[in-house]
């Protein structure tokens, strides 16, 4: 029995970014393309196989410890950004300010994605997704550096749409337009949570 079940959910890449190596800030620059290597976006903030671990895992790795990379690229969706922004009150939210790596659209609810999942291109480079990636006070600072007053609420507003973290299973050319086909975990919810 596979692992993991093809789905009959199709993304489209509609914007691809890189946080700068040498950033100031959060904020991600647009790219039309990009070759994910085992080690993310090459030239990316958070590429790597390995990284110093955060505040978010503080409860597994003192922060500073050398972990596993999951957390290469950034993903979200069209859908969830749009309801954020109607949320706090813009016409629509700017990837850049987000981070983000990858934004696609055509899954709904897409931050509530299983762990595990993985989204293929038709030439078969494919991502895994970890966790949701909750949201934060960095891309709420810079969208109120460029909105006033609209930045603030962002947090409360992206909670349960802020996307997901991933990292690369197989490495390949990722661009603007290319479609991605979702498979998930073929196992049953955990009983006991």
């Amino acid at each position: 029995m596979a692992e993991l079940r093809p789905t009959d959910f199709i993304a489209i890449v509609t914007w691809l970014g890189r946080v700068p190596k040498k950033r100031t800030n959060i904020r991600s620059e647009p790219i039309e393309q990009a070759f994910v290597s085992y080690a993310g976006i090459e030239d990316d903030f958070h590429s790597g196989l390995t990284r110093a671990s955060c505040v978010r895992v503080t409860a597994q790795h003192p922060k500073g410890t050398e972990i596993r990379n999951t957390r290469q690229l950034s993903i979200l969706s069209v859908e969830e950004l749009d309801a954020i922004a109607r949320v706090i009150g813009i016409e629509a939210m700017d990837p850049t300010t987000l981070g983000a790596s990858i934004i696609l659209k055509g899954i709904p609810d897409f931050t509530y994605v299983p762990p595990g999942s993985r989204l293929q291109t038709e030439s078969g480079t494919t991502i895994v997704i970890d966790v949701e990636n909750g949201p934060c006070n960095f891309p709420a600072r810079e969208i109120e550096k460029d909105m006033p007053g609209h930045g603030k609420s962002f947090k409360t507003a992206a909670r349960g749409k802020r996307g997901v973290t991933a990292w690369v299973e197989r490495e390949g050319m990722i661009a603007i337009g290319d479609t991605l086909r979702l498979h998930v975990p073929d196992q049953p919810q955990w009983p006991h949570l």
